[in-house]
């Protein structure tokens, strides 16, 4: 078996390839100083964040733990709200059943209210704009 020769190392060294691998050449030096200029673009960017949002990990575990407890928080009160209907109302287990459901919907609800994708209102649309009214 003969070893390719030649820049390219498929064994064609002739005039018109060095050409055509010449162009090729060019083009991805192009390309690459396109992408290291965009690149040193985005990261000046993701520095100059980095310095305006502080500790952003530790915000964003409190957020976490925000939401999480809020959810926690509407099912417990809904199961114990349903405990004691049925205690009271001898209705057990549909009080707890129902009011179990209506906890985690409020949970669910208070949670989407906290990211900011609820208003009080009714949904909010990202497109439309919120001092805008509703055309009926």
């Amino acid at each position: 078996m003969a070893k390719p020769s030649g820049p390219g190392g498929n064994g064609n060294s002739r005039p018109e390839n060095r050409a055509e691998n010449d162009h090729r050449d060019d083009e991805l030096e192009r390309r690459r100083q396109q992408l290291e200029a965009t690149l040193a673009t985005r990261r000046q960017t993701a520095r100059e964040g980095e310095k305006s949002a502080g500790s952003n990990g530790v915000t964003g575990y409190g957020q976490a733990l925000k939401l999480s407890s809020e959810f926690i928080a509407g099912i417990a009160v809904g199961v114990g709200l349903g405990w004691i209907i049925d205690r009271m109302a001898g209705t057990s287990p549909w009080g707890l059943i129902v009011f179990l459901l209506l906890g985690f919907g409020a949970g669910v609800l208070n949670v989407l209210r906290s990211a900011g994708m609820v208003t009080d209102a009714g949904i909010r649309s990202p497109d439309k704009k919120s001092d805008e009214p509703e055309k009926k």
